[in-house]
């Protein structure tokens, strides 16, 4: 055929059809697509290009007429001619009026092109070695499919985007549930418990639903802001505790070294021997970080909680670098390698791999391979979905039980 028709048969020229008509490729492409593959991308990016489940249902049935399993390639012909008797038999008995609908919007979307014959039937003839066939087109399936690629990546990349950010607020939420309920009867007084509750349970309602993204970007953020409120409560209230014992005791406790703990004890020493080089401003930006790394649980509760490493730790335990010191000296006698610790404290923070190592020891006869099993928290640390708040919540309640 020497003439590729524009005008569907029987139906009016539209902006749409004109748009991907001249938009087509006549030629096949070389490279060709797996058949497959493209309706599994496509699919997957389907409301980018405006079509719905149902409309993949029949682009499959219809693709599923064209023999080979590439598209494009050494295929010179990709018009497959089904009667619409045949497409609704292979669609499970769909009504031939609702099946046609789904075939306008795939045709309107451009993944498939009409080639209607001058009698607005569909078949295919052959004249000599050249075959005529009338029907529809699947060359921008495999024209498209860089394109289909493209959005299908872009929609997974969102999805687990959302999955993340979702299990941050989940794990937030429980970490503030517990707070508040810690709170309550330790420090009975204070009246910001029962909104850190209300709000901790106005979240677990709102996370049954599938919230949008950026309500879930406010939820994180108030969360955030209510997590920090209620361990500076609980900072504070260290503080003046130990502030009290001081001067009971008339012991002046002077701490002028704020450097969150070093994996690396030779870098240490080489920074006294020479001197340090940095402005004050790096040392508040420093500083500054390591206190946004550190865990959202009070040190106060860890202290409370996780008792028994006192048996093996015998020096007074007041910041958040002694419990990192207590607990690299514990590792060896619960078997974890140097390797597992450094990688955990790279994915939770030092802070944070130190009470896990704490409550750790807590179930020592609990746990068959401790090493195995904070490379598994490792792991779930370095894709967002770890806090060890809920570890010690539920070392609370187990001995309040």
């Amino acid at each position: 055929m020497t003439y590729t028709p524009i005008t569907p048969f029987g139906r009016t020229l539209d902006a749409v059809v004109l748009k991907h008509q001249q938009s087509a490729v006549v030629e096949p492409v070389p490279d060709g697509a797996n058949k497959w593959e493209v309706l599994r991308e496509l699919a997957t990016a389907r409301q980018a290009f405006g079509l719905t489940d149902r409309d993949m249902t029949v682009l499959q049935a219809l693709v599923s007429f064209h023999q080979a399993t590439i598209l494009g390639g050494n295929d010179a012909n990709l018009v497959v001619y089904p009667s619409n008797k045949a497409i609704c038999e292979r669609l499970n008995g769909m009504p031939c009026s609702t099946m046609r609908r789904h075939l306008g919007h795939l045709v309107s979307a451009g993944v498939i092109l009409r080639r209607d014959s001058p009698n607005g039937k569909r078949y295919a003839r052959t004249y000599g070695e050249e075959k005529v066939a009338y029907g529809f087109d699947l060359t921008p399936l495999a024209a498209r499919f860089d394109e289909f690629c493209h959005a299908a990546r872009a929609v997974r990349e969102a999805a687990e985007r959302y999955k993340r950010l979702r299990e941050a607020v989940s794990l937030m939420r429980r970490d503030l549930a517990g707070l508040a309920s810690y709170g309550a009867e330790a420090h009975p007084e204070r009246p910001e418990w029962a909104v850190f509750a209300d709000l901790a349970g106005q979240a677990a309602r709102d996370l049954r639903r599938k919230l949008p993204m950026d309500t879930l970007e406010e939820m994180k953020a108030a969360l955030d802001g209510a997590l920090n409120r209620a361990r500076d409560i609980f900072d504070l209230s260290i503080t003046e505790d130990m502030s009290t014992s001081d001067r009971q005791n008339e012991h002046h406790y002077q701490n002028s070294n704020l450097d969150s703990y070093d994996l690396e004890p030779c870098l240490e020493k080489a920074k006294g021997q020479g001197g340090s080089s940095e402005e004050p401003g790096e040392d508040v930006e420093r500083e500054d970080a390591e206190d946004a790394q550190l865990p959202r649980i009070p040190l106060g509760l860890v202290l409370a909680t996780c008792k028994e490493f006192k048996t093996y730790h015998q020096d007074p335990v007041r910041h958040w670098h002694h419990i990192v010191t207590a607990a690299d000296a514990l590792r060896p006698m619960l078997g974890i390698s140097p390797s597992a610790w450094e990688d955990a404290c790279r994915a939770m923070g030092p802070e944070e791999a130190a009470v896990v190592l704490l409550a750790m020891l807590e179930r020592f006869n609990e746990i068959r391979s401790p090493g195995g099993y904070l490379r598994a928290l490792t792991a779930k640390a370095g894709q967002g979905a770890f806090s060890c708040g809920p570890m010690v919540m539920a070392l609370t309640r187990n001995q309040a039980a």
